[in-house]
């Protein structure tokens, strides 16, 4: 067993002291959040009254959150929003009706 017993001095910096101020970014996010929400309410609804049938609504409120979330992720959520919500949306419709599509063709092959 080795046993080092060498004292290392030990020298410390002068202290230091800041003072922190919050950021500006706190009230702005906030107002950018409001902003946000009353878009994606007012795309949304406006979606809403031009869907079809009562089925798709589900997928539609979906796609408006699924949107929601990817825009947050990006610099500018306010301006991706619109067209991630409309690509979102073309994408969940589409997979409906060929869901319906299928469904049609499937009880077309049963058995009575």
């Amino acid at each position: 067993m080795k046993r080092n017993k060498t004292k290392v001095r030990t020298r410390f910096a002068p202290e230091l002291r800041f003072e922190l101020r919050p950021a500006a970014e706190a009230p702005f996010r906030a107002l950018q959040e409001t902003e946000f929400e009353r878009l994606k309410n007012r795309l949304l609804a406006r979606q809403l009254t031009l869907a079809p049938t009562a089925e798709f609504v589900p997928n539609i409120r979906r796609a408006a959150n699924e949107a929601a979330a990817l825009a947050w992720a990006t610099v500018f959520p306010l301006l991706v929003f619109p067209v991630l919500f409309e690509e979102k949306t073309e994408a969940g419709l589409t997979r409906l009706e060929k869901q319906a599509h299928v469904y049609k063709n499937s009880r077309e092959l049963l058995p009575v």
